[in-house]
């Protein structure tokens, strides 16, 4: 086997990987490296009608990654919706997502009679984020569950919550803080401060006319 084979060799594999992965953006972008290898690849054996195959596909996978990339904080395309703790929609998507969210918020525990609040990030009618929180002493935001779904977990759907909503604010909350523990913690790139474990961010109020 010689090398231009190897690559061959090693495109194919990558576009196989690139279908195994549940994240959205992570599977456009090895999908496209995979495509570009074997555009190549195909070119140097002369096999053009892959190479025609590959060339269509690497235009579809830089549409869709532009649009995910352009988009990713875009307040039109992800909305947050406040549902009660009781709501049964709420309970489903627990339910269903109930053994990932425990890989990465290992000490929540739901208990729907509790006292708290639940926002579901979404865009259009699909759950990409659950955030619960409680209420503590001081203006403080505790918050007991922040999950993001697998296809968009290379994005940041928390920031719809923390800091393009007045969701807080409006409730006289001065600080959001975050679960000790959590597993792959994003808030860093949100602005919030580490203390310990958790993360801790200052809130400030909303200029008046903005979008709650």
């Amino acid at each position: 086997m010689n090398w231009l084979e190897l690559v061959g060799w090693a495109g194919s594999a990558l576009l196989i990987w690139s279908l195994l992965q549940t994240r959205i953006l992570r599977l456009r972008a090895l999908n496209l490296l995979g495509c570009l290898i074997l555009i190549g690849y195909n070119a140097a054996v002369a096999v053009w009608p892959m190479v025609g195959l590959n060339v269509v596909l690497t235009v579809i996978n830089v549409w869709y990654l532009r649009k995910l990339l352009a988009t990713r904080h875009d307040e039109q395309t992800y909305q947050v919706v406040e549902v009660g703790t009781g709501d049964a929609f709420l309970a489903h998507t627990l339910r269903v997502h109930e053994a990932d969210i425990a890989r990465f918020n290992p000490d929540f525990s739901w208990d729907p009679a509790a006292d708290r609040s639940a926002f579901l990030v979404v865009r259009a009618d699909e759950v990409v984020g659950v955030v619960v929180s409680h209420a503590e002493a001081g203006g403080t935001a505790q918050i007991d569950l922040d999950y993001v779904t697998p296809p968009f977990r290379d994005f940041t759907p928390g920031e719809f919550v923390y800091r393009r909503s007045r969701l807080f604010t409006d409730r006289g909350f001065r600080r959001v803080v975050t679960p000790p523990g959590m597993v792959s913690p994003y808030y860093h790139r949100l602005g919030f401060r580490q203390e310990g474990d958790a993360y801790v961010l200052e809130l400030t109020a909303a200029p008046a006319g903005s979008r709650s």
